[in-house]
């Protein structure tokens, strides 16, 4: 099929794709993001590659200048080696774009033909440069601000999918580029400021998109809540979950069977004094108060971190993120080897959010995240849904694999080279 043609063409089936350097993805959709930054710690070589069929590396950042794309010096070399990795083990191979402190230039990207033509141009370029199998567009978020200083246009949402368009009849494209995005938990903004209520047209030129399921509840909520609730629809304060995020995205227009669940292999921590996280001394509470002013360092956070360093807006006071790894978790004592709750930790399962929260007496820590018994709901959730699979935040998070297993087997994972 020509480049033009696929632009034209029905949607992207949703069991099987096969990327510019011949890596074929079959089956459910087994992926992650690898974050190129880490990679002096965690290479691309230690990857569990037999477990996942597409793979995606985390990020090239937009510019001021539309026909330039950045890469630190870190992702620059760690890219090459990555995309080795991949293909040797059949795994397709893709670069995102953007993330929460990437997509400042997305807007003026593609707010015009001139831009737009440009932007493509420097994407075409870096997939012909590392011999990628896709684009992964995470732009945080149309018509919607993000990170706090992103450009932003009522357009931007119309404007993305005009992009989406000529990139896919763009004479260099290549036919079989994979291209995905990673949403919110609610449909692109349109240009009334509210969620689309179609969006069938992005469907036609992205192979899926992968719902960001996650960051629900953090430091700035009113209350401890589920970092990355299945549902939702059962609770008295309601955040965004996976089943009102499907629910959402297909009543606009989106097939089930082209959205992946962004799982998440980390959580938030709370500063939670023990009258409030256990009135009891045994038992957990629900959505309790925390301490706003003393947010706990997360295992992802600079230990030296003062939490007056200016972020990548300049505004000062937001550098301590709060978020625990889960091999964190397992590092710091609050979770066993095994994954589960260590000694002393207080544990309670959410059965609404299905999702778990731990607390330690003697730090007053508590953590909302996921483990393999939330995992697992989620993986059923994806059968049950006919969704086209998972991809993992991020890859590097996990420990043992234990989650990474557990929602493997929850949706019947093949390996791609078995």
């Amino acid at each position: 099929m020509s480049a033009s043609a696929s632009a034209s063409a029905s949607a992207p089936a949703a069991t099987a794709s096969s990327g510019a350097g011949g890596a074929t993805t079959t089956g459910a959709l087994a992926s992650g993001w690898y974050p190129g930054w880490l990679a002096g710690q965690n290479s691309s070589s230690d990857i569990s590659w037999e477990k996942y069929n597409m793979m995606t590396f985390g990020f090239a950042t937009t510019t001021s200048d539309s026909s330039v794309l950045a890469l630190d010096e870190t992702s620059q070399a760690a890219l090459p080696q990555f995309v080795s990795d991949a293909h040797s083990h059949n795994v397709s191979a893709l670069l995102s774009i953007g993330g929460w402190t990437g997509s400042l230039y997305y807007s003026t990207a593609v707010a015009t033909e001139e831009n737009r033509t440009a932007f493509a141009g420097a994407i075409l370029d870096m997939v012909s440069q590392y011999q990628l199998d896709g684009i992964d567009f995470d732009w945080e978020y149309p018509n919607k601000q993000g990170v706090g200083c992103n450009a932003i246009l009522e357009t931007d949402s119309a404007n993305f999918l005009s992009f989406l368009q000529e990139l896919r009849a763009n004479p260099n494209t290549p036919a079989n580029l994979t291209l995905t995005a990673a949403v919110g938990v609610a449909p692109f903004v349109g240009e009334d400021g509210e969620p689309m209520t179609d969006v069938s047209g992005f469907a036609t030129v992205l192979d899926h998109i992968a719902i960001m399921n996650y960051d629900l509840w953090g430091s700035w909520s009113d209350g401890v809540g589920p970092n990355a609730p299945l549902n939702d629809t059962c609770s008295d304060t309601p955040a965004g979950s996976a089943v009102s995020a499907v629910s959402a995205w297909t009543a606009a227009g989106f097939p089930a069977s082209q959205i992946a669940l962004g799982v998440a292999a980390y959580g938030h921590s709370f500063a939670v004094n023990a009258s409030s996280a256990s009135p009891d001394g045994t038992t957990l509470a629900a959505y309790p108060a925390f301490d706003k002013a003393n947010q706990p360092l997360g295992s992802s956070d600079d230990p030296t971190a003062t939490g007056d360093e200016p972020d990548v807006c300049g505004v000062v006071g937001s550098s301590i993120s709060g978020v625990f790894d889960f091999w964190g978790m397992v590092s710091e004592g609050y979770l066993g080897d095994n994954g589960t709750a260590a000694d002393g930790v207080l544990y309670r399962y959410d059965e609404c959010s299905q999702t778990p929260y731990v607390w330690n007496a003697e730090t007053e820590v508590m953590i909302s995240y996921d483990d393999a018994t939330s995992f697992a709901a989620k993986g059923k959730f994806i059968t049950d849904m006919g969704l086209k699979g998972f991809a993992m935040w991020h890859v590097v998070g996990d420990y043992k694999d234990i989650l990474l297993d557990s929602i493997d087997a929850a949706i019947g994972f093949q390996s791609p080279s078995a």
